[in-house]
């Protein structure tokens, strides 16, 4: 082995450091999955409930809508994070930097939801609409059986780039010292003074997001089929 590559495993790979850290990062694992799927959940609901309520077109509510997914898709999600989780304290609101981390993605991911559904919504033909009606149904009928699932295929896409994109974001979770992958991460890199515990991490990410990216691409090709 030359020299060279002896010093990049050293300090990289260095097996003495990965094995007395290797546990306190993977800890961070289960943080960043936990926040992963709450705010999924949350995001993709609190979107899919304001797309249903802008198809009202009822005018205080379409423009309140559009105003908070215009005003989400704008700032970054670092920034919405930190007037979250500084900003609210200043009034006396604090939030736990897991809470802070959930609310900000779910409120950035529902902003795109919404827009995603929205959209695949109105590209319906509004005939479709008018021919469920003229059966009988509801107009919450029409929507849950007729509009919805259609549009929800046509979604699909966009929706599961913008999954993967937010949820990745949870790594903004160490600027707030939340103990997620990075944030661990960083810290046992800085305490070792080496960057192998990055390493780790690096590998850890692609442990949990590598398979969301092979279920979305399996997903976008079983929609685009099943339309």
């Amino acid at each position: 082995m030359s020299e060279s590559s002896g010093g990049f495993l050293f300090t990289f790979f260095n097996l003495a450091i990965a094995q007395e850290y290797w546990a306190d990062i993977a800890r961070g694992m289960l943080v960043t999955i936990g926040v992963g799927i709450a705010v999924v959940i949350t995001g993709l609901a609190l979107g899919l409930a304001m797309a249903i309520g802008r198809a009202l077109q009822l005018r205080w509510l379409t423009a309140a809508t559009v105003i908070f997914s215009d005003v989400m898709r704008s700032l970054p999600p670092l920034v919405v994070l930190i007037l979250l989780y500084f900003g609210l304290a200043t009034l006396g609101l604090e939030l736990s930097a897991f809470a802070a981390t959930w609310v900000s993605l779910s409120m950035v991911l529902a902003a795109y939801a919404q827009e995603s559904i929205w959209s695949a919504m109105a590209s319906l033909a509004k005939g479709q609409t008018e021919a469920a009606r003229s059966t009988g149904l509801s107009w919450w009928q029409a929507m849950r059986w007729v509009v919805l699932p259609q549009a929800l295929r046509r979604a699909v896409p966009p929706l599961t780039n913008r999954v993967i994109s937010t949820t990745k974001n949870t790594a903004l979770g160490s600027i707030v010292a939340l103990g997620e992958i990075l944030s661990n991460a960083q810290a046992a890199s800085a305490v070792a003074g080496n960057p192998t515990p990055l390493t780790i991490g690096a590998f850890l990410y692609l442990l949990v997001f590598l398979p969301i990216v092979i279920f979305s691409r399996w997903l976008e090709h079983k929609t685009k089929t099943t339309a």
